[in-house]
């Protein structure tokens, strides 16, 4: 997951990148930071926390330059500590560069392995800092020549924006697995994961950056360059099902659409003998909306979310989601009770989120409860940039539809089809990522025993 944003040629660019960072916000909320070029050296600000919490007016103003990028970061590679938090700013032959990335690089293990056997000393233990110890092992006159040797060499998904003394650089990786867009605000070029960081700031659309595609920003003129053609592309389609804000455009589709588009399908598909219609907030609002506009029955918001408290799914320790659901929600008994409800939420993962959702249903007054699921049963994890749990953990990996069903205490429960979710979508042919729902992985991820090798393992908590 992760949000990054960068801008060049704007007098406010720390300014504007802070700003582009709160549009992302939901893409991580673990640390935050900014680093900007001032014509003489980077000044880097990070804190952990969110965007709110690591800024104010002072670190701002000691972000000077017409350049600036910055990152939100929600972990899959490397602890959640400040030692992790991006930007990494690095000085190297060719000058300073900053990087953030958003991404999982899946030959982590064996390129650092390598690295470190050859008198490397890492800082970090995030994977994004392996490319800047590929660049300074390869200095080129170019600082472009030596990022494309580096990415050659890696493997997986990454989205990536660098800033030097002299440019801004996007880079996504062959597959383009994870968003990246390139936007104009009023002449100054800049980059996001999602269009919505635009809309605040009032900049453009002008295209996603391609896969395989590195665009250099540097004194108002664009190039573009290519790092190993020829790959199938393969966006991420949970990102279309989860992590995207519905008010953006991404890989080429208006999230919010295409989630109308997966509820009404998921109603053809799954429909059932129902009063009303209630979404799971936020992300299941638009494709119960769809589901409610195909079927006939009325949308209630029979689910109150308190928005004082992060998203469930991406916090990064179990305590935190074992706590979160009840905080988090609370039923509206004035529209639930007495009523047979469809409760539309985008996935089930582990399974330990919805049978909490079903019970406050019921407890709600709701005289029955059919589960629907605008995507098709998660059984296997993500290696690409989510942070999904180990197959074992994935409930619909050893369970059938009806065990799940069962689990979670629904009267039914539906899951959309795989063929269904892609034809939601305007722009199938230009090819996603289903890994999660089919196992078909687009890059090989290196395993041990049958797990992907991790980086730095950490314990894994369990649920009481």
């Amino acid at each position: 997951m992760c949000g990054i944003f960068g801008i060049e040629g704007n007098a406010d660019a720390a300014n504007f990148t802070y700003l582009g960072l709160y549009a992302l916000q939901h893409r991580g909320q673990e640390s935050s930071g900014i680093v900007s070029w001032d014509g003489e050296a980077l000044r880097v600000e990070r804190g952990m926390g969110q965007i709110a919490d690591v800024f104010n007016e002072e670190a701002l103003a000691r972000l000077p330059g017409v350049r600036a990028l910055g990152h939100t970061r929600y972990s899959t590679a490397g602890t959640s500590v400040l030692d992790n938090a991006q930007p990494i700013v690095v000085n190297t032959s060719m000058g300073p560069i900053a990087l953030v990335h958003n991404g999982n690089l899946v030959n982590a293990v064996s390129e650092r392995r390598r690295l470190e056997q050859s008198g490397s000393i890492f800082q970090t233990s995030s994977d994004t800092e392996i490319i800047l110890h590929l660049m300074a092992r390869n200095p080129r006159r170019n600082l472009v020549d030596s990022l494309m040797i580096a990415l050659q060499r890696v493997r997986g998904a990454y989205s990536l924006i660098l800033l030097t003394a002299d440019a801004v650089i996007a880079a996504r990786d062959p597959h383009g697995f994870r968003p990246l867009i390139l936007g104009d605000l009023k002449g100054s070029t800049c980059f996001a994961s999602e269009s919505c960081a635009f809309d605040l700031l009032g900049a453009r659309s002008v295209r996603e950056i391609e896969p395989g595609e590195v665009v250099v920003a540097a004194a108002g003129k664009l190039q573009s360059h290519r790092v190993e053609p020829g790959h199938a592309p393969a966006r991420c389609l949970f990102e279309m099902v989860y992590f995207a804000r519905p008010d953006s455009e991404v890989f080429g589709d208006a999230v919010s659409k295409a989630r109308l588009e997966m509820g009404a399908r998921l109603a053809r598909e799954a429909p059932a003998d129902a009063d009303i219609v209630v979404p799971v907030p936020d992300s299941g609002l638009f494709s119960a909306l769809g589901y409610a506009r195909e079927s006939g029955l009325p949308l209630e918001f029979g689910l109150i979310r308190n928005h004082y408290v992060g998203r469930t799914f991406i916090e990064p320790r179990q305590s935190i989601r074992h706590f979160g659901v009840k905080v988090k929600l609370n039923p509206v008994r004035q529209l639930i009770e007495g009523k047979r409800v469809v409760l539309v939420d985008d996935s089930i993962v582990r399974g330990t989120t919805s049978p909490k959702i079903v019970r406050m249903i019921r407890d709600g007054g709701a005289k029955e409860v059919h589960v629907r699921i605008s995507c098709p049963p998660t059984a296997w994890p993500c290696f690409y940039g989510i942070n999904m749990p180990t197959r074992e953990e994935l409930i619909a990996s050893s369970n059938s539809i009806d065990e799940i069903r069962q689990f979670v205490g629904a009267d039914t429960l539906g899951y959309l089809s795989l063929d269904a979710l892609k034809d939601s979508l305007t722009s199938t042919e230009r090819g996603y990522c289903t890994a999660c729902w089919t196992g078909d992985y687009p890059v090989p991820v290196p395993t041990e025993e049958g797990r992907q090798v991790e980086l730095f393992p950490q314990p894994r908590e369990t649920e009481a």
